[in-house]
């Protein structure tokens, strides 16, 4: 589940991962609670910066900042890992991970908030659950950046870019 590229910590990360054979596993509510619980678990025992997230029905994406003291690897492992055990489904996950340096966080985290919605599941982000976006979960306030920074940015390709 690791990457095979080092990934720097520090700068705010887009992160992403498919359930095997994109199987519709968070369908299930309870599975999806449970998603959520976990990475709530597993940021108290390895702590990161959490901006945003969405549990999908078959992938998840989380918006993060990793401290120097810790590895992106360290923190998908256990959270995949974790989550396997936690729900007894064995081999949920696809082998690895997705992981993009954001350039326009705003932009990351309405394109996360925004992924029920280009679905089909909800008109609104925060009618989704399973997401930061519906103001059930807390997660850390995003760095304030300059307005110059973030313009002309839209979708996926212009927020993250490869590390």
């Amino acid at each position: 589940m690791s990457q095979r590229r080092r990934i720097p910590n520090g700068g705010i990360m887009m992160v992403t991962s498919n359930t095997l054979h994109r199987a519709p596993i968070f369908e299930d509510a309870a599975y999806a609670r449970e998603a959520i619980e976990c990475l709530f678990r597993v940021k108290r025992h390895y702590p990161f910066k959490l901006f945003a997230f969405v549990i999908m029905h078959d992938h998840y994406h989380f918006l993060l900042t990793v401290p120097r003291t810790n590895t992106i690897s360290r923190i998908m492992n256990s959270y995949k890992s974790g989550l396997t055990f936690d729900i007894g489904v064995p081999k949920i996950w696809q082998p690895r991970f997705d992981v993009r340096i954001v350039k326009n966080p705003i932009a990351a985290m309405k394109y996360i908030h925004m992924n029920p919605v280009a679905t089909g599941m909800v008109n609104d982000p925060k009618d989704y659950h399973w997401s930061s976006a519906s103001g059930l979960w807390s997660v850390d306030p995003l760095p304030l950046y300059p307005a110059a920074a973030l313009r002309g940015c839209g979708d996926r390709e212009d927020i993250t870019t490869p590390p």
